[in-house]
C-alpha cells in the first residue's frame, strides 16, 4: 500500500499560494515530506509554461516573421476559448509521457498538476472532463481559496516585470485579472459533494486550504498546520475513494 499521493491536482486563482506551496514542499527532506505530508519526491506539470510558449511564438510570428497570431490576438486572449482545453489535455500527455518512461514514478514521486481556471473560460466544471482516466483514477484535487481580492493584491505585488515567463514572478494585468478570473465556480462545484468532484463517472476527492489570510507567504508554523490538517483530510478521503 503507497503512502504517498500519486496525483495531486493543484487548483487556485492566480496568486492564491500555489507556487509558493510548491516551494515550500520541494524543500522539505524526502522522509519529512512523505510522513506529515503523503506527498512523495515532486514532478510538477504546469500549463502555465506552455500558455507562456503560444504568447512568445505569437509574437515572433507578428513581429519578427511578418505571420499572422496562431494561439492570442494583440491584447493577449486566445482567439478560441477551446485553447484553455487544449492546455489540459497536454498536461494529461505529459503524464502519459512521464509514466511511459518510469513505470514506477509512484513509488516515490507525487506528481502535481497545477493550473487555474475561471468562470470566462468555462471553469473547472469544463477543464476538469479534459483530464485523461489515467489521471482522473488516481488524482486528488488540492483547492487553495482566496478571494479574488486577495488574487488581486498578491498579482500585483508578485509580479516582475523583467521576469513575465517566471512561475514565482508572473503576474496579470488587473484588467486581465478581473475578465479571466474574478468569477470562479469552484464553490458551486464543490456544492453537490462535501468530498469528491464528480468527473465523467469517476468520484475524485477533494480538500480546501482556506488562504484568506494568506499564510502561505510567511510559511510559518500557522501554515504548516494548516496544510498539514488539510491533506491529511485529503489523505483519508482519497484512501476510502481507492
Amino acid at each position: 500500500m503507497t503512502d504517498i499521493f500519486p496525483i495531486l491536482i493543484l487548483n487556485g486563482r492566480p496568486a492564491a499560494g500555489k507556487s509558493e506551496l510548491i516551494h515550500f514542499l520541494q524543500g522539505l527532506p524526502d522522509d519529512e515530506r512523505r510522513a506529515r505530508f503523503h506527498i512523495g519526491a515532486l514532478h510538477e506539470l504546469d500549463d502555465f509554461p506552455m500558455l507562456w510558449t503560444w504568447f512568445e511564438e505569437d509574437h515572433i510570428l507578428e513581429h519578427r516573421l511578418g505571420r499572422p497570431r496562431l494561439h492570442t490576438d494583440p491584447d493577449g486572449y486566445f482567439v478560441h476559448n477551446d485553447l484553455w482545453h487544449l492546455l489540459i489535455e497536454r498536461l494529461s500527455l505529459e503524464y502519459d509521457k512521464l509514466l511511459r518512461d518510469a513505470p514506477d514514478l509512484h513509488a516515490t514521486h507525487t506528481v502535481l498538476i497545477e493550473f487555474s481556471r475561471g468562470g470566462e473560460h468555462g471553469g473547472y466544471r469544463a477543464a476538469y472532463p479534459h483530464l485523461s482516466d489515467a489521471v482522473l483514477k488516481q488524482a486528488a484535487i488540492f483547492f487553495i481559496d482566496v478571494p479574488y481580492e486577495e488574487s488581486l493584491r498578491k498579482n500585483r505585488r508578485r509580479f516582475n516585470p523583467d521576469k513575465p515567463d517566471s512561475i514565482l514572478e508572473h503576474g496579470l494585468p488587473d484588467a486581465k485579472l478581473e475578465r479571466l478570473y474574478r468569477d470562479v465556480d469552484w464553490h458551486d462545484l464543490a456544492a453537490a459533494d462535501p468530498e469528491t468532484i464528480d468527473v465523467r463517472g469517476t468520484a475524485v476527492p477533494y480538500a480546501v486550504l482556506p488562504n484568506h489570510d494568506d499564510v502561505t507567504t510567511s510559511l510559518g508554523p500557522v501554515f504548516e498546520a494548516r496544510l498539514e490538517a488539510t491533506l491529511g483530510t485529503l489523505w483519508a478521503r482519497w484512501q476510502r475513494r481507492r
